[in-house]
């Protein structure tokens, strides 16, 4: 049940995170990052890890594109 809970976390995100790629949107990375951790802190709490490997590839484009915008240093 966690596992899907993550998932769908994960997919809320993924939906904040792709139009965050447009130049000028960038900052909507910043309200994705904790949704991303909460997904990952409850795929780490399940007994599959595909939710919270999907959270983590999600977090890993959203930080990707905030250090190339300059927003995390």
């Amino acid at each position: 049940m966690l596992n899907l809970l993550s998932i769908l976390i994960g997919i809320v995100s993924l939906v904040i995170v792709i139009p965050a790629q447009i130049p000028l949107l960038g900052a909507l990375n910043w309200i994705a990052l904790p949704l991303v951790a909460l997904g990952i802190g409850l795929g780490q709490l399940s007994s599959s890890r595909g939710g919270r490997n999907f959270c983590l590839v999600v977090g890993l484009i959203a930080v990707v594109r905030l250090s190339l915008g300059g927003g995390l240093i």
